[in-house]
């Protein structure tokens, strides 16, 4: 159950922060943007990415980069699932940057979040 928790949890931080960025921006994550848009929505998601693995490692307590990977693999898989849910759009900007630096910053939280705990800076 905690690995279940750990994992849906990881991943709501970073798919409730996307949501929420496009919901307030007014920006249809469909749609070509503007180049800037594009550079800071990225940067943003891969925080929130790092944040969710980071998150997922902290919440799982063992196994922390295993479940910061489940985190990267469900990010990825739900891009790819939106990019041939949709065939004919023009563009799947956001979805090809999900897999290409969200998904992998995922990882990067857990790898983080397991550092951390080896090193002794905070409780496992």
């Amino acid at each position: 159950m905690r690995s279940f928790l750990a994992i849906l949890v990881g991943y709501l931080v970073f798919a409730v922060s996307a949501v929420a960025m496009f919901q307030l921006s007014g920006v249809d994550p469909h749609q070509q943007p503007g180049v800037g848009f594009m550079i800071g929505s990225t940067i943003y998601g891969v925080v929130f990415a790092i944040s969710g693995g980071y998150v997922s490692a902290a919440i799982a307590a063992r196994k922390q980069l295993m479940h910061a990977g489940i985190v990267a693999a469900i990010i990825a898989v739900a891009a790819l699932i939106s990019i041939f849910a949709q065939p004919g759009f023009p563009t799947h900007w956001s979805q090809i940057t999900a897999i290409v630096f969200m998904a992998p910053s995922a990882v990067l939280g857990g790898w983080l979040r397991e550092r951390q705990v080896k090193a002794g800076k905070t409780p496992s």
